[in-house]
């Protein structure tokens, strides 16, 4: 199956869109100013042991401090000894060596790790470990075992630390493996030597995302990469002939006048993942809805009207529904709890089939996910795994109108806040006037349909109100000067 990567580079920012069959599937977007911080390894400095939480907060040099708890904790133990609690590992302003396995989410700090682990092309290095894994997603246990006996065979002798291999490396040559473990080995030597800096301090920083394409996203359904800045792409090219060899004939550097995005039209699709609705070709919709808890996802049939009966109308969008949530939840990064509201079905196939098709797609979603299935109450409850923010909390911020709610008070709701705190205002300080500075909308109100409850005000107080527009206002804002 046909895949494409496009890289997109301006002065401070890279942004890649992943194409599957020609539509986009991921979008991932880095930022010189806040690049992110996952597999950055820091020597920090604990800040506070929280024996009732079992966890701890470590200073790493951020804003917030990060986050530990003991089960990311790495330690050896020997049989079946108990996990020791989190009081008799850490004390305040002990030194530690650790690495971000979750970024800061909202007003969440950085979540930590101090067991090690370095991404290669075909294998994590595990320093702290001594056995050899092989993912999940590589079946079969004859090639499972090749795959290990390969790996026992290209280590050095007096190699320490353990592996896992990745599901690329089912097709990789000696070589290429032999690549990977010199440099993830040297890599791990380099960050110990460079363990007695001053508290907290960064160690190692993760390649920047137009590399992470190489070692990450490149599989071998992917055709080509076109990148449309001949910096990077010579850069890229750079690291793929010394890391990545076999990718390295699929990198093109795209030097058309059209930009790149709008010639494949991404544009366009990030406009759409910012928006609450997505339609589906059948006529019916999908409604996002994303808190810091949870997602929601509400399926509408819309104008959608099957040839058959309502049944069979409910179960196509339905099953429309499974494959757009699928790609929507990559394409806007949304992970945590999500709950999807499909329309009900009382046909139990029909259900089973929905989830089928919805698991068939997430199947490819690099990002690991769970599905519970349908609950009592007829919604789909999964989790999707969340290491970095959602593409909406990079691109956007809070409306400074609304707050966030997506709303706002209407300007006759204003008006008797209005009035309500003059009259408050009234009974604390004897004032000659009072002027109202508000919004247009609020003030046109107060001219024409509420003139009255103004003018019963101003008998009531005995004194002046005096009416100011102040055009940068928003709807919700006014001040009351006494004068």
């Amino acid at each position: 199956m046909s895949e494409e990567i496009l890289v997109n580079v301006t002065p401070q920012e890279t942004r890649v869109a992943v194409l599957h069959l020609g539509s986009v599937q991921e979008l991932h977007i880095e930022r010189a100013q806040c690049r992110g911080l996952v597999s950055n390894v820091y020597m920090g400095r604990v800040v506070r042991v929280l024996p009732g939480m079992q966890s701890a907060f470590i200073d790493i040099g951020l804003e917030r401090a990060a986050f530990l708890h003991v089960a990311d904790i790495w330690e050896e133990r020997h049989g079946s000894e108990p996990e020791r609690p989190i009081e008799q590992i850490l004390h305040e302003s002990q030194s530690l060596m650790v690495q971000v396995v979750k970024d800061p989410i909202g007003t969440k700090g950085a979540r930590l790790s101090t067991q090690i682990s370095f991404a290669g092309r075909y294998l994590v290095y595990l320093p702290q470990e001594s056995h050899i894994g092989i993912s999940q997603k590589i079946e079969g246990e004859e090639e499972r075992e090749q795959l290990r006996q390969k790996l026992h065979r290209l280590m050095p002798a007096d190699a320490t630390g353990g592996f896992i291999v990745r599901t690329m490396a089912e097709t990789a040559e000696d070589a290429e493996m032999q690549a990977d473990i010199d440099y993830l080995r040297r890599l791990w030597s380099n960050i110990q030597s460079r363990g007695n800096c001053e508290v907290p301090c960064l160690l190692y920083q993760d390649l920047d995302l137009s590399l992470r394409v190489l070692r990450d996203f490149v599989n071998r359904d992917t055709t080509r990469i076109l990148i449309d800045s001949r910096e990077t792409y010579q850069r890229m090219a750079e690291f793929a002939q010394n890391y990545t060899a076999a990718v390295l004939d699929k990198l093109q550097h795209f030097g058309a006048d059209r930009p790149l995005f709008d010639l494949h039209a991404i544009e366009d699709e990030i406009a759409k993942a910012l928006g609450r609705r997505v339609d589906l070709k059948s006529g019916g919709y999908l409604i996002f809805d994303q808190t810091e808890a949870l997602t929601t996802v509400d399926v509408n049939t819309g104008g959608f009207v099957g040839a058959r009966n309502f049944d069979d109308t409910i179960f196509k969008t339905n099953l429309e529904a499974a494959q757009s949530i699928a790609r929507q939840l990559r394409l806007r990064n949304l992970g945590g709890i999500i709950i999807i509201d499909f329309i009900d079905m009382d046909n139990a196939e029909h259900q089973e089939a929905v989830l089928t098709e919805l698991k068939k797609t997430l199947a490819r979603d690099p990002t690991r996910s769970t599905i519970s299935g349908f609950s009592a109450l007829g919604l789909v409850e999964m989790t999707r795994k969340r290491t970095r923010e959602s593409l909406a909390h990079i691109l956007c911020e809070p409306c400074p109108t609304c707050a966030g709610r997506g709303e706002i008070k209407t300007a006759q709701t204003v008006c008797y806040d209005v009035l309500r705190e003059i009259l408050r205002e009234a009974r604390q300080f004897d004032a000659r006037e009072y002027r109202i500075i508000a919004s247009q909308s609020v003030i046109d109100l107060f001219l024409d349909e509420e003139s009255g409850s103004l003018a019963q005000l101003i008998d009531f107080i005995g004194k002046p109100v005096s009416l100011q527009v102040e055009t940068t206002y928003p709807q919700e804002q006014y001040d009351i000067i006494l004068l």
